[in-house]
C-alpha cells in the first residue's frame, strides 16, 4: 500500500479531502522522523514502537578488493509492533 492509497482510504472513510488527509499524513511521518533524528522514540498506544537500535562496530569485507573494513557502531530506526497488532498479523496465516 502506497501514501497515497492511504490517504485515499482515509478520505473516503472519513469524508475529509484528499489535500487535508495528505497535509496530515505528511505532517504526521516529518514529525515521526524529527524526533527520532534528535534521538527520541516515538510510541503509538495500540499500535507500535518507532525505537532507535544500535548496530555494534564490526569487520566487514570489500569481495571485488579482498580488504577488510572497519564498519564503525551507528543508529537504525526501527518499528517495533505492539502485541496486539502481531496478534492480527499472524492469523492471516
Amino acid at each position: 500500500m502506497t501514501k497515497a492509497e492511504i490517504v485515499e482510504q482515509i478520505s473516503t472513510e472519513t469524508g475529509v479531502d484528499k489535500k487535508t488527509v495528505l497535509t496530515v499524513v505528511e505532517s504526521l511521518m516529518s514529525t515521526i522522523k524529527q524526533n527520532m533524528v534528535e534521538g527520541n522514540e516515538v510510541f503509538l498506544r495500540g499500535f507500535g514502537s518507532f525505537i532507535i537500535k544500535t548496530r555494534a562496530a564490526k569487520i566487514g569485507r570489500n569481495i571485488s578488493l579482498n580488504t577488510s573494513v572497519k564498519i564503525p557502531e551507528h543508529n537504525i530506526p526501527a518499528f517495533k509492533p505492539c502485541k496486539e497488532f502481531v496478534k492480527e498479523v499472524s492469523k492471516l496465516d
